[in-house]
This record gives structure tokens, sequence and C-alpha cells, in this order.
């Protein structure tokens, strides 16, 4: 197809700037920044074009059923136990207890993603990480909900743009998009990406899952 030799061909200047310019000088130095610019731009360019495209998809799938199949999230019956205390740390911000409950229900409802995850939001705000990472992944491995794996990629997403790894976060917050492109926070935040203003948001449609 005549985009996968465009990529091709994108590819291999992005090879040939990588093993080069490190040792590059004067005049062949300054050709490699010029082609790395123009990569840039190229980039910039097919990510508005192809927003704009899914963009329209997206209003035409919400008005036209049939197109994709309807995945339902298969959850559990989650008792008042230690799940619903959970939610009720929280609300409070007191992500610690509530990380913990989690935790447990975790291991009370094995079957069901909604624990794990609203544990690896805590652990986003506990600043662990690789924990949240970990959890999100999971997630992403033993799921095929669309709306869950979208929440999943966004999230992961703001924490590669929170560690200014901007390029991964870009490419996250599409793949989020693609899966539901009725979640407004996909797209917010990659607007948030590419501009460098504004915050980002992972956590507001949470409660549409339960």
């Amino acid at each position: 197809m005549m985009f996968e030799h465009m990529f091709a061909e994108m590819n291999q200047m992005l090879e040939e700037i990588a093993q080069q310019y490190p040792h590059a000088q004067g005049k062949q130095k300054e050709d490699l920044g010029n082609k790395w610019k123009i990569l840039k731009q190229m980039s910039d360019g097919i990510i508005e074009e192809w927003l704009s495209f899914e963009e329209k998809m997206g209003d035409i799938r919400k008005k036209c059923a049939g197109f994709d199949s309807a995945e339902s999230l298969q959850l559990s019956e989650l008792d008042g136990g230690p799940f619903m205390k959970g939610q009720g740390y929280f609300s409070l911000q007191m992500y610690e207890q509530a990380a913990g409950q989690f935790r447990e229900a975790t291991i009370r409802h094995p079957e069901s993603p909604l624990p794990l995850l609203f544990l690896a939001v805590c652990f986003v705000h506990l600043g662990e990480t690789p924990q949240a990472v970990s959890c999100f992944n999971l997630i992403l491995s033993q799921s095929g909900n669309n709306k869950l794996r979208s929440i999943c990629y966004n999230a992961l997403g703001c924490i590669a743009a929170m560690e200014k790894r901007f390029e991964k976060a870009r490419e996250l917050f599409l793949s989020a998009y693609r899966l539901d492109p009725t979640l407004p926070e996909p797209l917010a935040n990659l607007e948030a990406c590419m501009t460098n203003q504004g915050a980002f948001q992972f956590e507001s449609q949470l409660e549409t899952l339960l």
C-alpha cells in the first residue's frame, strides 16, 4: 500500500539520522537536522489528518450501528466489602488506604478488572509508577473490552507524558481514542501533549464502568 511505502521511507530516514547524527560534522550535521525537521512536520501533519478522519469515523460509528461488534464488560457482583470501602477512601483521596482495600478486592474477585483498575490509579497518585504500569498492562492482556482498554491506554499515555516521553504518550493516546472514540479524555490529552498546555486527565471516565 502507498502508506506502507511512505512509512518505510520515513523509518529508513529516521534510522539514518540516528546512526549518523551523533558523529556528523558541519554540512552533514546540518542536512541531517533538516531531515529531522521534515520528518517531524510530516509526523505532525499525518497525525492531525488521521485524527480528523478518525473523528469522522467515530461520528458515523455512533449513527450507524453494526460496524463494530458490541462488547459488554463482564463484571462479577462486587459485594459491599473491600471494593466499596476502597471506593470510599478513594473519593476522600486517601489513596494508600484505598489501595489496601482494592488489593484485597483483587484477591476476592480475580475475575473482575475493576479492583485492579482502581488499584492502578491509586498507584499513580502514590507515585508508584512501575506498579501502576504493571496493573494497566495486566488488564490490557486479559480484557477484550474496548472501553476498559481505552481507559488503560489513556492512563499509560498520561504516565508517559508526565515522564516527558511525549512520542510514546501520543501513540498511547491515539490507541485509546481508536479503541473508544466516545471517551473525551484521549483526544484532550493528545492536544495537551502536542501543544504542551493543559493538564492530563486519566480517571474521570472510571465512573462509566460502575
